[in-house]
């Protein structure tokens, strides 16, 4: 699960060839929904789009074998500014549909290595990135 701290970015996601599981965690305190995930299947077939609000970490589970995942941003990306949240934390419990893909699943090393939720060091403010 993505994000970025200084420079956190809105995004529009879809899918035009194959399918994903994308999956959203709200990191802005104050937030109605902190600290929750909301999670969609985007495919070519269901044509459907995901706004990520800035504040919110986001990823995604490919479920097919060839994916074209295409995504707006409203800034620009900046690698020393990312962080991340470990993407099966017990304490967010994102229902990943693993049983979709069998034993393929391949995370980075990077993806490996995020903490977990009550080890973030890093959280959003909500008044300031609410929509």
């Amino acid at each position: 699960m993505h994000f970025q701290k200084e420079h956190p970015q809105g995004k529009l996601v879809r899918v035009s060839t194959g399918a994903v599981f994308n999956a959203v965690v709200d990191l802005r305190k104050g937030s109605p929904t902190f600290a929750k995930w909301f999670g969609v299947e985007l495919s070519e077939e269901n044509k459907k789009m995901l706004y990520i609000p800035r504040g919110c970490a986001q990823g995604f589970l490919i479920l097919t074998d060839v994916v074209d995942y295409m995504y707006k941003c409203t800034d620009l990306y900046h690698p020393e500014d990312e962080g991340g949240l470990m993407w099966d934390d017990p304490k967010i419990s994102i229902q990943w549909p693993l049983e979709r893909i069998g034993e393929d699943l391949i995370l980075s090393e990077k993806d490996k290595n995020w903490p977990g939720f009550d080890n973030l060091d890093f959280f959003f403010d909500f008044e300031k990135y609410k929509i």
